[in-house]
C-alpha cells in the first residue's frame, strides 16, 4: 500500500512540476515548435509554438492538447475567428492572432488568466469584450488597425497594462480622453483623433 501512495504521489507531483508557469528568462530559453506535427508528438515538451503564416483558415484545435503551452502564434493566417473553447489554454502567457480575419473577440478571452500579451492588430475587430477586463496578468494589449469605436469601461481594471497600441483606429477627442483616464497608468498610443466621430 506504501509503495502504491507513494507512486501515486510521484506521479502527481511530475504533472504539477510539468505545468508550472515559466518566467520570462525561462520562456525565452524554451524550444520553440514551427511545425503542429513536431509539436502533438511530443505535447508534454511543448511551452512555444509559432505557425505564423501557414495560411490555416480554422483554429488549429488539436492544441487544446498542449497542455504546457504558454506561447502560441497564430499571426499572418486566414482566420475568421477565436473559438470559445480558448479557454482550455489555461497556461498561455502570450497570444499573438494579428493580421488575420478576425471581426470578435469572444468572452471566454477574459478565462486567460495567466495571459501577458495579446497580440490582435491588423485584424476587422468591432469591439473588446467586457471580460477582457478579468486579464488581471496583462501587460500588453495590441489592437492597432481594427475596426473599434470604443472600449469597455471594465478595460480600466487592467491594473498591471503598461502598453495599449491603438494607432491607426480613428477615435474622436473624447474618446481618446475617456480611454486616457480609464488607464491613467498606461502607455496608450493613438491615430490622431478624428472629427467624425465625435
Amino acid at each position: 500500500m506504501t509503495i502504491v501512495i507513494c507512486f501515486i504521489a510521484f506521479i502527481f507531483s511530475d504533472e504539477i512540476q510539468a505545468q508550472v508557469l515559466l518566467d520570462g528568462e525561462e520562456l525565452e530559453a524554451a524550444k520553440t515548435f514551427y511545425s503542429l506535427h513536431d509539436a502533438l508528438a511530443q505535447p508534454d515538451s511543448v511551452f512555444k509554438l509559432n505557425l505564423r503564416g501557414k495560411k490555416l483558415k480554422e483554429f488549429p484545435v488539436e492544441v487544446y492538447s498542449l497542455h504546457n503551452l504558454q506561447v502560441l502564434n497564430l499571426s499572418r493566417n486566414q482566420l475568421k475567428e477565436i473559438p470559445a473553447d480558448i479557454y482550455k489554454l489555461q497556461h498561455l502567457q502570450e497570444l499573438d492572432m494579428s493580421n488575420n480575419k478576425l471581426s470578435q473577440i469572444p468572452p471566454e478571452i477574459g478565462k486567460l488568466k495567466n495571459l501577458v500579451k495579446l497580440k490582435l492588430n491588423r485584424n476587422v475587430i468591432t469591439s473588446i469584450p467586457e471580460e477582457a477586463g478579468e486579464l488581471k496578468n496583462l501587460e500588453v494589449l495590441e489592437m492597432w488597425d481594427n475596426e473599434l469605436d470604443t472600449v469597455p469601461d471594465e478595460i480600466h481594471n487592467l491594473v498591471h497594462l503598461k502598453t495599449f497600441e491603438l494607432r491607426g483606429i480613428l477615435f474622436s477627442d473624447e474618446e481618446q480622453k475617456r480611454i486616457h483616464s480609464l488607464l491613467p497608468d498606461t502607455k496608450v498610443y493613438f491615430s490622431p483623433s478624428c472629427a467624425c466621430k465625435q
